[in-house]
């Protein structure tokens, strides 16, 4: 969502609607272009949580799924906010999966390039 203010006060707009359970967790990441980049924790094509991001254009905003999480090596249930280099790669952590010396995995910190 987006606060904008205006008029003496703010106008509230919804710029995404997600469905199902486990939808955005941490804070969203903004780049220099306006793109807002975020994660979920228990979407995506394995119910393990995804990194999207959100890009301005033609009067509202377009989602672009760019990972999946599987839950295995690579992590699951993304929930710290997000940080980028310069050169555009994207860090994270997650809660679950890397590691199975714990019942579900010890969670994993993350790098996405672009």
């Amino acid at each position: 969502w987006e606060l904008s203010p205006g008029n003496g006060g703010w106008s509230f707009s919804v710029l995404y609607a997600f469905t199902g359970a486990g939808g955005p967790a941490g804070g969203l990441l903004m780049d220099g272009s306006g793109n807002l980049y975020g994660a979920t924790t228990y979407q995506g094509a394995y119910n393990y949580g995804t990194v999207f991001k959100l890009s301005p254009g033609n009067g509202g905003w377009n989602y672009t799924l760019l990972y999946s999480f599987t839950g295995g090596s690579d992590g699951g249930a993304p929930g710290s906010d997000l940080v980028m280099d310069s050169a555009g790669n994207l860090f994270g952590a997650a809660s679950t999966g890397g590691s199975q010396d714990c019942p579900s995995g010890c969670g994993t910190v993350w790098e996405i390039t672009p």
